[in-house]
């Protein structure tokens, strides 16, 4: 466990750090139905759902966004694509009402803002479930004008901040905003400064990287080192490539970090206990993790950091949720008793 003295140094830490973000923002839509409201279409003869509240949260990108703020971080400063559409407008508004630098979320005619619909409905017992989701999103690659500028805003990004975090969010290759020329424009420029943090986060993409710090879950480690079935020696096999330490998140397991050469540090996670919503947990892992790393954290104790953040999130229901910096403060201490 790490000390209470050393984590409110690195908790101090984060106002002072500048986090740029590479990925695609979208916008989270919740609707909240009515339960105590019951209409039939007359045309179908099916139940009509009332929406009784909307609610709207950035997601993806910007739910690590939004973690790294209620942490405290000093500055982020978000490089996307969104369109050109109400939702955009919409997402736009919940960054600006964060008091995010939206200079390098690019908008463009060519493109649907994704966004994830969420239709929520309490059960008998008044907890919140999750209906079938309705997914918004454009299924083709970015023009090559496009790509060129937001190319430009990376290294720009890059330059100004103490840190990257690369999220690719996107299943399919070269359909979201990490595609193979951003991914060789982050290549490119990692040498030239071989001490700044590139943090990479990818659904599906993980295999294409051969630079940078990795993380992922359990899953998407085995798939990107083909014909390894353990994770320990797929872990190793990233970290051999990568020269840097791979983060593997096992969800009730914890953290597991390997080394190049094949050391390995679990880190615990945080016993919790109630109904949980994992939706959006590695990305406050991740949140955790990048400040602690930008502060001068050691790998395991990012790593613990990460998980007392995810701790807290996944006991939010119904939303994507952050933890605060009294909040991890707070949890540390229940761990300790």
């Amino acid at each position: 466990m790490i000390t209470l003295e050393r984590l409110q140094t690195l908790l101090h830490t984060f106002s002072k750090l500048s986090v740029g973000l590479v990925g695609d923002l979208f916008l989270d839509r919740y609707l909240h139905i009515a339960p105590d409201v019951c209409e039939y279409s007359r045309e179908t003869g099916r139940e009509a759902y009332q929406v009784a509240r909307i609610r709207n949260q950035p997601g993806a990108l910007g739910t690590v966004l939004s973690n790294l703020l209620a942490l405290g971080a000093g500055h982020v400063l978000p490089v996307s694509v969104i369109g050109r559409d109400g939702h955009g407008d919409d997402l736009l508004r919940e960054l600006e009402a964060q008091a995010v630098d939206t200079s390098h979320v690019l908008r463009s005619s060519e493109r649907w803002t994704p966004t994830y619909i969420k239709p929520l409905i309490p059960d008998s017992g008044g907890t919140l479930v999750e209906l079938n989701r309705l997914d918004v999103r454009t299924r083709k690659p970015l023009s090559p004008e496009t790509r060129g500028i937001l190319c430009d805003r990376v290294r720009q990004v890059f330059l100004e901040t103490d840190g990257l975090i690369v999220l690719d969010q996107i299943d399919e290759p070269n359909e979201g905003v990490v595609h193979d020329q951003v991914r060789a424009g982050l290549k490119s420029l990692a040498p030239t400064q071989p001490d700044k943090l590139i943090f990479v986060d990818s659904r599906r993409g993980l295999g294409r990287f051969d630079f940078g710090l990795l993380k992922g879950n359990q899953d998407e480690i085995l798939e990107a080192a083909p014909g390894e079935s353990e994770l320990r020696r797929a872990a190793g096999h990233l970290a051999d490539r990568t020269a840097r330490p791979v983060f593997c998140t096992r969800g009730a397991a914890g953290i597991l970090i390997v080394y190049p050469g094949g050391t390995q540090e679990p880190a615990p996670a945080c016993p919790v206990s109630g109904p949980l919503d994992i939706v959006g947990a590695g990305d406050s892992a991740t949140s955790g993790i990048v400040l602690a790393l930008l502060a001068g954290a050691s790998p395991l104790e990012a790593a613990i950091l990460g998980n007392l953040v995810a701790s807290i999130t996944v006991q939010q229901l119904g939303t994507t949720g952050t933890a605060s910096v009294p909040q991890v403060l707070d949890r540390w201490h229940e761990m300790c008793r």
